[in-house]
């Protein structure tokens, strides 16, 4: 949940010079604990070698250690990432770049504050905040009442502050448990896709077609943008791409909280496609490379997997294997069946229809299937 801090003019100061100078200090024990350990810079042996320095340079007891942790969790995720094959295999340039230096923090990252560095008043909608300058009291922040309501029942944990454009924010966690799930009486299959952003197997389509045009018309000012290559030019460029990212994620909002609600309402589960690894599987034209690439495709995924457990709502992932070749009503599996991008029709029994929709029944019939796998009884002992 994310909250805007409002500092005045005594305090705003005191943000500006902690968080530059808590990330140079990350560096500096991420500089430390690759120069001693690599990659494999733990937290105990972080603290030995660096804690007695943080607390010199003005940080408090909890500040000092939050820092190191933070350091000793980036290496962890880094070293996880290249287990998991993220930055390519053994030898590859990506991977050669993230082992051959120490991890980096940009002065104006988010930083980790917990109970004891952070406190709410949510009657006063205020925060008193650990700085360099001491502890800063009764300092703002403002969101809606809804926003307001899940602080105050299901915070919990730590809290993330960051500077963005200027204005400073809290990103507070939120525990917010999951609601009882229903046995479903079938199942909502949802083909995701770059033309049709969404296609689900009762035949509902989310277009894609004016989004098209509206990143279209993006692309053409940004690239107007980076042929000035001035420093205004780069301002109002990180700023359209800013502006696009939320207005696609305002879109995968939309349409989540769209097919949830079906779903709830009609009694039924989610299903969707795994789409792990898409881009390394599947080619596309070469004027939709970058809509495939850049569009949150996982995003859209992860919005209705979150909704759906918040409802109560059944959800799936299935294997996407072929649900766009094959029929449906007989079973016959070919690339002939699909003679065109948006068409599909059996070779076999001559069932005809859009590719998505086809494509949304299948992974709605796998859907089904899947669930009674993974709910059946396991049986005893003999």
């Amino acid at each position: 949940m994310q909250v805007k801090l409002m500092p005045d003019a005594v305090r705003a100061p005191a943000f500006e010079r902690t968080l530059p100078a808590v990330n140079e200090a990350a560096n500096w024990v991420s500089s430390v604990g690759f120069e001693r350990f690599g990659l494999k810079g733990a937290v105990r042996e972080l603290r030995k070698l660096c804690y007695g320095e943080l607390k010199a340079r003005g940080f408090g007891a909890q500040a000092a250690q939050h820092i190191i942790k933070r350091v000793a969790d980036a290496y962890t995720t880094l070293r996880a990432g290249i287990k998991a094959g993220n930055l390519g295999g053994e030898g590859s340039k990506r991977r050669i770049k993230a082992e051959s230096k120490p991890v980096v923090f940009r002065p104006d990252a988010a930083h980790t504050f917990d109970d004891r560095c952070l406190s709410w008043n949510y009657d006063a909608r205020t925060v008193s905040i650990w700085t360099l300058d001491g502890r800063i009291k009764n300092v703002r922040f403002v969101c809606s009442a809804d926003a307001l309501k899940q602080l105050t029942e299901h915070r919990k944990g730590e809290s993330d502050l960051l500077r963005r454009d200027g204005m400073w924010f809290l990103i507070a966690t939120i525990d917010v448990p999951d609601t009882e799930v229903f046995e479903p009486r079938g199942f909502i299959g949802v083909d995701r896709g770059i033309n049709n952003l969404a296609t689900t197997s009762d035949g509902t389509n989310y277009t894609g077609r004016r989004l098209s045009r509206y990143r279209r018309w993006q692309a053409r000012k940004k690239a107007e943008l980076q042929a000035r290559r001035t420093r205004s030019a780069v301002r109002l460029l990180r700023k359209r791409v800013r502006r696009e990212a939320r207005h696609a994620t305002h879109i995968n909002h939309r349409i989540s909280k769209d097919v949830v609600a079906v779903a709830q309402r009609t009694e039924r589960g989610l299903a969707l496609e795994e789409l792990r690894g898409i881009r390394e599987r599947v080619t596309v034209r070469r004027d939709q490379r970058a809509t495939q690439s850049s569009w949150p495709f996982h995003q859209l995924g992860s919005f209705l997997e979150y909704k759906a457990r918040r409802a109560g709502v059944p959800f799936i992932e299935v294997d996407p294997a072929y649900t766009s070749q094959r029929c449906p009503r007989c079973g016959h599996t070919a690339r002939a069946n699909r003679p065109t991008r948006d068409h599909f029709s059996c070779r076999r029994c001559g069932l005809a229809g859009p590719a998505d929709h086809v494509a949304g029944v299948n992974i709605a019939k796998r859907g089904s299937s899947a669930w009674v796998l993974v709910n059946a009884p396991v049986p005893g002992p003999a």
